[in-house]
């Protein structure tokens, strides 16, 4: 990341702003420029710092989140927007307002990553006419495979191997699932699960399933893969038009 995303901190509630603030300090691409403890506040700092990105509760006294976030679309430099709250209901409007992603509290780690690693793609500007191009390279039972990423399917991880699921075949390997999805960050996969990485080109169906999980079924995958109830907004986000 050559640039730091400049970033805005806003909650009325200092707890919440300190416990977003120390699970950002373990991605460096993110720079807090600033916090802000009200709405009418969090307006002010955004014309003066003109941050890259707002993460911004809901309810607040004076102005809300949503308030907020429908001022800011007059600004002149137009903050990409994370909504961040205790409140689930508020979803669809804040997608209103083209949110970058929406945090429920307490926040979670992985899904918090998964934010980040949205936000950083929106602002690596992708290189003109240029494709990912490569192989993936995998060792198992002492010989090296090089697979298409484009002919994967998807990945899964039990306690000591990852299983990669091709069109025609199954590999297994030691190499961690976190190393693999950094491997294909370039190509059209995504974390579903702690355990799942998938190919979104071979995304069929979503299905509902309980507690908020939902279970995905893939092309050519008999079995439906589990989605984690954190991921299920973000793989919503990137599948629909």
């Amino acid at each position: 990341m050559k640039k730091a995303i400049r970033s805005l901190l806003v909650d009325d509630e200092l707890y919440s702003r300190d416990e977003l603030k120390h699970l950002l300090q373990v991605h460096p691409s993110i720079q807090i420029i600033g916090e802000a403890d009200a709405g009418d506040t969090a307006l002010m700092k955004c014309m003066k710092l003109e941050p890259d990105v707002v993460f911004l509760d809901v309810e607040m006294p004076r102005m809300n989140g949503m308030e907020v976030a429908q001022a800011l679309q007059s600004l002149k430099s137009i903050p990409e927007i994370v909504f961040a709250t205790a409140y689930s209901q508020f979803a669809a409007e804040a997608f209103r307002y083209n949110a970058l992603d929406y945090l429920l509290k307490p926040y979670d780690e992985e899904q918090l990553a998964e934010t980040v690693k949205r936000i950083e793609e929106k602002f690596t500007a992708p290189v003109e006419h240029q494709k990912p191009t490569g192989k993936l390279a995998v060792e198992s039972d002492g010989e090296i495979s090089y697979l298409e990423p484009a002919e994967i399917l998807y990945l899964s991880r039990d306690e000591r191997l990852t299983k990669i699921v091709t069109k025609t075949k199954e590999f297994e390997t030691k190499t961690s699932l976190k190393d693999l999805e950094s491997r294909l960050h370039s190509f059209h996969f995504f974390r579903i699960h702690k355990s799942y990485l998938v190919n979104l080109d071979y995304v069929l169906r979503l299905t509902p399933w309980f507690n908020g999980a939902y279970q995905l079924q893939i092309s050519g995958v008999e079995e439906s893969l589990p989605v984690s109830r954190n991921y299920v907004k973000s793989l919503r986000a990137r599948l629909e038009l």
